[in-house]
């Protein structure tokens, strides 16, 4: 069931990403080929770096729909969970490929700086930039709200970057107009500017993508929605633990700990765990590929006293951020929970300290305490 929708869903994605890449290539050329001509006509240094800049974001939109494709290719023996985070390589060129557009960009305006030639602007020239910073701006808008639309950082990042250089054009129509009225060169230095902002993108972009690789924070309201989902279902007392592991945009899996009443049968488990995964793929996306389940005394009266001690000496610590999954037998004298410790403290340190002071409340009984890392919200 789940990987059918998966496969419907990646497939209409793949089309818009290509769709709208193509796009973007055929305006970046149409704009490399008037911005070269009006930069070589008038002498520009600037107006030429503006047009290796489209060039790259041409280049660019290429990258993209090679990883789009790629990225769709379906799950097979080899790679059981798909090819989704070759994207994410995909987005690293497309970085690279923006980096080494502004590195040389600053490298040619300073070499302008060095030995100035003047510029000269004509009409058409003015006419003629002017309306790439219109085309620029109407695409990256459409860019940018194709890539949120199907959360493809490379299409999100290709919008952001056209809106930007919509804006850098703007300095080159500016330098321009000053040249024509007062008669000063300001070329190569705002060549350099750009240059400086495009190498500030390709980094941005380059970080934005290696903690996509690395793995990064779920977003709090993500998990938070997942939370809610879960204890709607009857019979759930707490979501703990939830862990989501991604493996390209919008394929998302993972898991959670529920806790349910000691009174259940595993075949109530059963249903419960069922519903519970079914529902949270139709609302997020997200396939749950494992729950685990902590036991809730229901009742023990003397559980229920040992649990609320047990809480109040846990949550004393500043460190510690949350205790769940408790279960007190009272037969068996055993107590066992998970605590969730800050990253502030380390976790031997404070996995001893628990068990010396939990130990030194109830010394008769078998401690084990389990520490869960800070990894969601």
């Amino acid at each position: 069931m789940s990987e059918n929708n998966i496969e419907s869903q990646s497939s209409e994605r793949e089309k818009t990403i290509v769709r709208t890449s193509i796009v973007g290539i055929v305006t970046n050329l149409f704009l490399v080929g008037f911005k070269a001509f009006v930069g070589i006509l008038s002498n520009s240094i600037a107006v030429i770096l503006d047009a290796v800049n489209n060039l790259s974001d041409a280049l660019s939109s290429i990258v993209t729909i090679i990883g789009a494709k790629l990225g769709a290719k379906q799950p097979n023996k080899k790679h059981p969970l798909g090819y989704g985070r070759i994207e994410y390589l995909s987005s690293m060129i497309v970085a690279a490929l923006v980096l080494y557009a502004g590195i040389t960009s600053l490298v040619e305006s300073v070499k302008k700086i060095i030995t100035p030639e003047a510029a000269d602007y004509g009409a058409v020239s003015i006419i003629i930039i002017s309306v790439a910073i219109v085309v620029k701006l109407v695409l990256g808008i459409y860019v940018k709200k194709q890539g949120k639309k199907v959360n493809s950082g490379a299409l999100a990042a290709s919008g952001s970057d056209a809106l930007f250089d919509a804006v850098l054009s703007s300095s080159v129509l500016a330098s321009a107009v000053v040249f024509m009225i007062w008669g000063v060169s300001l070329e190569a230095y705002v060549g350099a500017v750009i240059a400086a902002f495009i190498i500030k993108a390709g980094i941005e972009m380059m970080i934005e993508t290696l903690n996509d690789i690395i793995g990064r924070r779920e977003d709090a309201e993500t998990t938070k929605e997942l939370k809610q989902i879960i204890c709607e279902e009857e019979g759930v007392l707490g979501a703990y633990d939830v862990t989501i592991f991604n493996y390209g945009p919008d394929r998302n899996y993972g898991s959670v700990h529920v806790e349910l009443p000691d009174t259940m049968s595993v075949d109530e488990v059963d249903r419960i765990t069922r519903r519970i995964q079914t529902n949270v793929f139709h609302k997020t996306g997200i396939i749950l590929t494992g729950i685990g389940v902590y036991s809730y005394n229901t009742a023990d009266d003397e559980a229920a006293r040992i649990r609320n001690a047990v809480q109040k000496a846990v949550m004393s610590h500043d460190w510690a951020l949350q205790m769940h999954g408790f279960y007190a037998d009272i037969e068996k004298k055993t107590i066992r929970f998970d605590a969730v410790i800050s990253f502030d403290i380390d976790k031997k340190e404070a996995l001893k300290t628990l068990y010396n002071e939990i130990g030194g409340l109830y010394p008769d009984y078998e401690l084990m305490i389990v520490p869960d890392v800070d990894i969601a919200d």
